[in-house]
């Protein structure tokens, strides 16, 4: 027993000692050293190193929920909605890497929002016509619900060079103090552009030149016919043995042939900043539409069929200058800002601001829910007797005044006024080209002329109070309340006028007749006209940034 023992006990400590040279030649594993995240406070609050890299980034967002009303007196066609609803999700991301040409930048926002009611402002065919928003197709949903979905920001800058999806370097105020947005000037939140931005000399003066996408700023050439491409538009090309007229039709739907040019000099101090921009665009068209049929020329003369005729109008270029000045106003309270900002151009209402409220990107659309009339704000019209682009004047000018009651509590005043005119001649010009046919003309007078975009014949009366390609002008006054309680919540409301009148004359109020527009049927009330119309809205937003 005891030389047992003694063998297990030899035995016991054999193997350990093997275990133990076994496990000193085996590598010993190290845990890998935690990277803790870093804060950078070179470009602020919020930034933070990626972790191994030397680039910084923040992130942020935001989330918004509104609730708008707007009186309406009409329920036909797509209007009769007061009330319109929208929940909004942002989020942004900046990243920032010093390098030995300076600050590389790279900047992404993106929107997401769902909508509804036909509101102005709520619902937005002007996002729906670009392709960031689209529309429910259910019964008691289609023109009233929206899911909007957008890349907002996505640009990189770098030494001086601005390249991607940004805001337009043309704008200057752009509506900082509105909740709705409503007054006139521009406001192009997100183009794509090429841009270099260069330092005037050691004070606050700068310079950028840039390539601006033209897909965002145009405004249509106006087609009596349709607003989607194809957009015929007729236009006299020859005449016949007897000196008839003789028609074709061409597309108005523009290319993308050259790219918008922008410039803008701009001064920041201590007092504030002034900002100078021009612009410049191109108006053009497509071909001939090959056998092209529609209704006869005043004449009888049968349309001929142009297959193979490749001649266009010449292109024509649109131009718009803009000046504005920010002024500080730390005297009355601190935060108290006023802008004050024109602009005035030809061809180019979408660089003047004066659609930025109505609706952009069609040649007709009202401020108004079940307006009486609506405005037409094209950049041009195609003459049906000459075939030349002529080019639509347009001018606003607006003054946004914020004033800070406390730290918490801030409230906003604006106002703006605008005109439109049309080239000379324009409504007669198409009148004549679509004297008979769809238009009713000779053969049976303008029905009520509701929704339509026929100018009625020249001489009779549908002529004269046809709102078609009519002069018009555009006020808009506004104010808001705007608490804040705490850091990043807003909680606010504003309330909004708006009035839209004809220059002239008057115009088929579309919401309250019926009947062929006569002169006795004027006389009887049967058809009613008006010079203006006006509205009022009230929006709430609640909005929480991070």
């Amino acid at each position: 027993m005891k030389l047992l023992k003694s063998s297990l006990l030899a035995s016991a400590a054999f193997l350990a000692a093997v275990a133990g040279a076994q496990a000193a030649d085996l590598p010993i594993k190290k845990a890998a050293p935690i990277e803790y995240v870093r804060v950078c406070s070179a470009y602020g609050n919020g930034f933070f190193y990626i972790p191994g890299t030397d680039t910084c980034i923040r992130l942020s967002g935001r989330a918004r929920f509104e609730v708008g009303y707007a009186q309406t007196d009409s329920r036909t066609g797509g209007s009769g909605d007061t009330t319109g609803y929208r929940g909004l999700a942002r989020i942004n991301v900046d990243a920032r890497t010093q390098t030995a040409y300076g600050t590389l930048r790279a900047f992404t926002r993106l929107e997401f929002a769902s909508r509804t009611g036909s509101t102005q402002g709520i619902r937005s065919g002007t996002q729906e016509r670009i392709g960031n928003a689209f529309q429910a197709i259910g019964q008691d949903q289609v023109g009233r619900v929206q899911q909007f979905v957008s890349t907002e920001k996505a640009f990189i800058q770098f030494a001086g060079l601005t390249a991607g999806r940004a805001s337009s370097f043309f704008d200057f105020y752009a509506h900082d103090f509105e909740i709705m947005g409503g007054t006139g000037g521009s406001d192009l939140a997100s183009t794509n552009l090429l841009a270099y931005t260069t330092k005037l000399g050691t004070g606050g003066l700068s310079a950028t030149i840039s390539l601006e996408d033209p897909s965002f700023r145009r405004n249509t050439i106006f087609s009596q016919e349709a607003q989607t491409s194809p957009a015929p538009q007729r236009v006299m090309i020859s005449t016949d043995a007897f000196g008839r007229p003789v028609f074709g039709a061409v597309d108005v739907s523009q290319r993308n042939r050259v790219p918008d040019f922008v410039g803008s000099l701009r001064y920041d101090a201590a007092w504030g900043s002034a900002q100078l921009s021009a612009a410049a665009k191109e108006l053009n068209t497509a071909n001939f539409i090959p056998g092209y049929a529609a209704d006869a020329p005043p004449s009888g003369v049968p349309i001929a069929n142009f297959a193979g005729f490749t001649q266009r109008p010449a292109s024509e270029f649109g131009w718009a200058v803009q000046g504005g000045v920010k002024i500080n106003l730390p005297f009355i309270a601190p935060g108290d800002t006023l802008y004050l900002q024109g602009a005035y151009g030809q061809g180019a209402t979408l660089y003047t601001g004066y659609s930025a409220y109505n609706g952009s990107y069609s040649s007709r659309t009202s401020t108004i829910n079940g307006a009486a009339f609506d405005p037409y704000m094209s950049d041009a019209t195609l003459n049906p007797l000459t075939g030349k682009i002529e080019l639509s004047t347009s001018f606003t000018v607006v003054g946004s005044f914020l004033h800070y009651w406390s730290p918490q509590w801030r409230s906003a005043v604006f106002s703006s006024y605008g005109e439109l005119k049309f080239a000379p001649g324009a409504r007669a010009g198409n009148a004549l080209a679509y004297a008979t046919g769809a238009a009713g003309g000779s053969a049976a007078p303008v029905n009520a002329l509701a929704g339509s975009q026929f100018t009625g014949v020249v001489g009779q009366t549908s002529f004269g109070v046809s709102p078609v390609l009519r002069d018009t002008y555009q006020i808009v006054a506004g104010a808001s309340l705007i608490w804040s309680p705490v850091k990043d919540l807003d909680i606010g409301v504003e309330g909004l006028y708006t009035k839209v009148g004809v220059q002239s004359g008057r115009v088929v109020d579309q919401t309250r007749s019926r009947g062929a527009v006569t002169a006795a049927n004027i006389a009887n009330g049967n058809v009613k006209t008006v010079t203006a119309d006006d509205t009022y809205q009230l929006r709430m937003r609640i909005q929480r940034d991070f």
